[in-house]
């Protein structure tokens, strides 16, 4: 008979993982087993994959092997890291476009600022609901890079 390593719930023959909460089972109750994840809930992962950008995604990336997660931690380093990127090239390219280029830059550099807030807040209630939510393009791109 095997149990689930983080609920203690009794797990079918068979079964690799806990039909209750999702852990992986073979172990007693109380008795640590050896998987690479956090601990996490696999929605609450997903959603700070997102949390502080791509440093998050890096971080869960390395460090957590389950797929979702995995999904969403890359997605977030491509997202925002390319984000990331575009924003500071924007913002340096007005340091030497002169007065005009200057003020044009930073309504770029705004409008930039606004995509990046909602495609933060829109990838984190995603997350959290527990959806695999891809991105047009980026999501693809993740879903190839998080195997």
């Amino acid at each position: 008979m095997s149990f689930c390593s983080a609920c203690g719930a009794e797990v079918g023959a068979g079964a690799s993982f806990c039909a209750k909460c999702g852990k992986p089972a073979g172990a007693a109750p109380g008795s640590t087993a050896t998987i690479e994840t956090t601990g996490i809930p696999e929605n609450v992962a997903g959603l700070l994959c997102y949390a502080a950008g791509w440093i998050t995604g890096l971080i869960f990336f390395l460090i957590d092997k389950r797929p979702s997660v995995r999904f969403h931690a890359m997605q977030s380093i491509i997202v925002f890291g390319a984000l990331n990127v575009l924003y500071w090239i924007v913002v340096w390219s007005g340091w030497f476009g002169g007065f005009i280029g200057f003020a044009l830059l930073g309504l770029l550099s705004a409008l930039v600022g606004l995509l990046t807030v909602a495609c933060w807040i829109l990838c984190m209630v995603r997350a959290y609901q527990g959806l695999r939510f891809k991105l047009p393009v980026i999501g693809d791109l993740a879903e190839n890079y998080s195997r």
